[in-house]
């Protein structure tokens, strides 16, 4: 058998139909399948490659650590785990950190957080956690029950209670959902798997005003905004605002599983010993990849290069007829599409050596942070050529 045979035979068929590729090896922002055929990468793995394929720094890194020390049990200090929460800390103004293995882990401690921190102030009755329509925020079981979109409400009953979900940037309905039983507002400053949809500025600062007025946890998931891509570490950046608890995912290790729950001064106490843990979390192979990161995306101008390419990319879409309108800040953008559906532009656009994503009815992009206008060039021109 094949690798599609042998895949489609003993893994579970839990994913929709992949695609007609199996990918072999990479290079920077490059894929190449198992014929040798090349693809211009547009989609970063779903924005976890954050500099691409194999990066060399981010490779030597991650390859030192595995011929040193590829696992402890956290019973033990490490020096790749304690860096980064350092280095996390310094970046993001955070007091101290959590590590799990993936962003619906991150969530999960958030939630577990926030839950703890209302219950040693207020009791067991402060417990609900609000959300948007439209957000995700993972597939366990309580993360799930935190997405605000009915599609995914389904088969597995019951579901973890203590969730409301609120219309995206109605402050009418946020107000309504502060009963005195709510314990933290959750929420994505990007909707990413809801169609790369901004929130309103104005309903922001609504909310966060809302939670310090009672004493209600903010909490940012920036699973898939954080570490770069929108053009600032955080996305809460681009709106003023530093939460209560951040999560972080994705790009973070570079390709490698890691999720980061972040805590301020005021709540960083909440986890004491036996009411949380992770086996693999603070793995230090993830972490070392993860330094890399941090280091690079924090290196003077990078960031600002990922907003001109933003720009860059836009302005090129806007010349497209068949784009009708652009969402999203930095590098991760999602495109409206006029009469073509967002599943049809992948398929046509992976035949012609170029991969990219859907959210929603959108074509979505996530290149890597470091990709080049030579690259951006290229893969544009095959999308344009889908796209007529």
């Amino acid at each position: 058998m094949n690798t599609k045979e042998k895949t489609d035979k003993h893994i579970m068929n839990s994913y929709a139909p992949r695609l007609d590729i199996v990918l072999d090896n990479g290079k920077l922002r490059e894929g190449v399948n198992d014929n040798g055929t090349k693809y211009i990468d547009f989609g970063s793995g779903i924005g976890t490659n954050s500099l691409g394929f194999c990066d060399g720094d981010w490779s030597a890194a991650v390859c030192a650590q595995v011929q040193s020390l590829q696992h402890t049990s956290n019973y033990y200090y490490t020096k790749p785990q304690a860096e980064l929460a350092e280095k996390l800390c310094e970046i993001t103004g955070m007091s101290n950190v959590f590590f799990g293995n993936s962003g619906a882990e991150a969530n999960e401690c958030a939630i577990k957080l926030a839950r703890k921190y209302s219950f040693d102030k207020y009791g067991k009755d402060r417990h609900t956690i609000i959300t948007l329509k439209n957000s995700f925020h993972g597939r366990t079981l309580c993360t799930i029950s935190a997405t605000g979109q009915d599609a995914f409400h389904n088969y597995f009953f019951p579901f973890v209670e203590g969730f409301v979900h609120v219309s995206a940037d109605s402050i009418d309905e946020m107000k309504q959902a502060f009963n005195g039983t709510v314990c933290a507002v959750l929420l994505e400053f990007i909707q990413g798997e809801g169609g790369v949809v901004p929130l309103d500025e104005a309903f922001v600062r609504e909310t966060v005003k809302l939670c310090a007025e009672n004493d209600v946890l903010l909490i940012a998931d920036e699973i898939q905004t954080g570490v770069g891509r929108t053009g600032k570490f955080l996305a809460a950046e681009h709106y003023g605002v530093k939460p209560d608890v951040i999560t972080l995912a994705k790009g973070l290790g570079g390709g490698l599983p890691i999720g980061v729950c972040l805590a301020t001064e005021k709540c960083k106490d909440v986890l004491n010993p036996g009411t949380h843990g992770s086996t693999f979390g603070g793995n230090p192979v993830s972490c070392a990849g993860g330094l890399v990161v941090t280091e690079k995306v924090t290196a003077h101008g990078f960031l600002t290069e990922v907003s001109a390419k933003s720009e860059y990319i836009k302005n090129k879409l806007s010349l497209i007829e068949e784009v009708k309108s652009v969402s999203g800040k930095g590098l991760m953008l999602g495109i409206e599409l006029r009469t073509k559906t967002a599943g049809d532009v992948v398929k046509k656009a992976l035949g012609h050596g170029l991969l990219v994503l859907t959210a929603k009815e959108k074509v979505r992009l996530l290149p890597p942070l470091n990709i080049t206008y030579e690259e951006i060039d290229k893969g544009l021109k095959i999308l344009q050529d889908v796209l007529k």
